[in-house]
């Protein structure tokens, strides 16, 4: 436990740090299952909105540090390469 007033205060902060970040990371990730289980199910419609939606969140997690703004960038380019491999100009 913490013996200062301002240690006990920075563990309180990363707690709540820790659950933020791991919501922030889970949703990310889930949002990409879905994205590529769309590609597999071929559906252009949803794909569209889904790579949109994975990319802000994606991006929002990497400003907050959750993770690094390369890994962010390489699997944004990443999904998008194999949605253009799949399905082309059909997803503009």
């Amino acid at each position: 436990m913490a013996q200062h007033k301002s240690a006990a205060k920075r563990a309180r902060q990363s707690v709540k740090k820790n659950a933020i970040n791991t919501a922030r990371k889970s949703r990310v990730r889930t949002g990409e299952k879905t994205l590529l289980k769309a590609i597999k199910e071929k559906d252009t419609k949803a794909i569209q909105t889904l790579l949109s939606a994975y990319t802000s969140q994606m991006m929002k997690a990497a400003q907050k540090g959750v993770f690094s703004k390369s890994a962010a960038a390489r699997k944004i380019s990443r999904l998008s390469a194999q949605i253009h491999k799949h399905f082309g100009a059909a997803t503009k």
